[in-house]
């Protein structure tokens, strides 16, 4: 494997990255879950202030109209990359889960 691809290896200079705000007064630690998978500091994402920056680009699935269609009659299913970032964290010492949190790309 080439060192550029390794898991934790810094992506290219001009990698696409995701980035996802923190709620309000969120406070460390944290534990960042993409899609139900736990993800790793250094690794996986950085904190810089008051957002998580993912080194690679998170994707939101957008459905259309006869895809949509299609689904709620059950025609067929829909198997597109649909990624979903839930982040546990505390707040004034107590424990606290932001679910669904929205994302853009990096810039």
């Amino acid at each position: 494997m080439e060192e550029g691809n390794q898991r934790g290896a810094p992506p290219p200079f001009g990698a696409p990255r995701s980035r996802v705000s923190l709620p309000r007064g969120a406070e460390p630690p944290f534990r960042v879950f993409v899609s139900g998978m736990p993800q790793t500091e250094g690794e996986d994402y950085e904190v810089e202030d008051t957002e998580l920056v993912f080194t690679r680009l998170l994707v939101k699935e957008r459905v259309g109209f006869w895809r949509w269609t299609a689904m709620f009659f059950a025609l067929w299913g829909s198997y597109g990359r649909n990624d979903t970032v839930d982040v546990q964290y505390e707040m004034g010492g107590r424990k606290q889960v932001a679910t669904g949190l929205d994302f853009h790309p990096a810039g």
